[in-house]
Formats: C-alpha cells, sequence, structure tokens
C-alpha cells in the first residue's frame, strides 16, 4: 500500500527519528541513568522502572506522530496532573534533563530532529516543576 500523503508533507519527527526503535533506545538510555539517581529515583515508587519507561515511550511517541497507544491504554496525558504527587523541583528537573540529554546525545537521532526533541524536554522539564 502507498503512503497517500502528498510527497509535499514532510515526515513527522516520529518517521523522521526512526520510529518506535528510536523512542524505545532512547527511553532505556534514559531510564539507565534514573536508575541509579538519588534524586530521581526516588519518584518512580514501582520498583521495576519498565512500567515508567513503557508509558514514557509510548507518550513521546504518540507526541511525535506515531502509534496512539498512550492514549488508548491511558487516555487524555494530562501531564501536570499525573506528576502533580511528586515534588519535581529544580534539582529533580535538572537531573531528568541530565538523563534524557545524555540519552539524546547517545542516539543516531538526525541534527533537526535532536534540536527539536532538545527544545521540547526543556520545555516539559520546567512544565513538570511543582516546586520552588
Amino acid at each position: 500500500m502507498t503512503d497517500p500523503r502528498p510527497e509535499t508533507l514532510p515526515a513527522t519527527l516520529y518517521e523522521r527519528a526512526g520510529g518506535m526503535s528510536f523512542f524505545e533506545s532512547l527511553i532505556e538510555r534514559f531510564y539507565a541513568g534514573v536508575a541509579d539517581d538519588e534524586a530521581l529515583r526516588p519518584l518512580y515508587p514501582e520498583a521495576d522502572l519498565a512500567p515508567a519507561a513503557r508509558r514514557l515511550t509510548l507518550f513521546l511517541a504518540q507526541y511525535w506522530g506515531g502509534p496512539r497507544t498512550y492514549d488508548e491504554e491511558r487516555g487524555h496525558p494530562r501531564l501536570r496532573t499525573r506528576h502533580a504527587p511528586f515534588a519535581i523541583g529544580p534539582v529533580e528537573r535538572d537531573r531528568w534533563l541530565v538523563h534524557m540529554r545524555a540519552a539524546l546525545a547517545a542516539s543516531d537521532a538526525p541534527p533537526d530532529v535532536a534540536a527539536e526533541l532538545e527544545r521540547y524536554i526543556a520545555m516539559a522539564a520546567e512544565a513538570m516543576r511543582n516546586r520552588d
């Protein structure tokens, strides 16, 4: 089957990044850092980080134009509401960014994809901050 989109429409970031495998690898690297981070690990109440990794992978893939699995499984993201129970101050925000930026730097993302993701993660990290 051919793609019904006109060739003039740009591919989504999801497609440009390499699809689901890109987001799975990115988030796997991210959570490898979180696992041993004394400031961040307490924010993840589950002993196994795999469910959190799956949720973030599905969210980011969907946000950037991939499958709508996150919505199908969890409903609207409601990110601020979902993160409200966790104390996220500047330290936690900055540690989250350290690991996400390291994961992104270790990826094979094209420069335009990496730049777009960097802008988004900086904005999202600050938006989740709920403590001073």
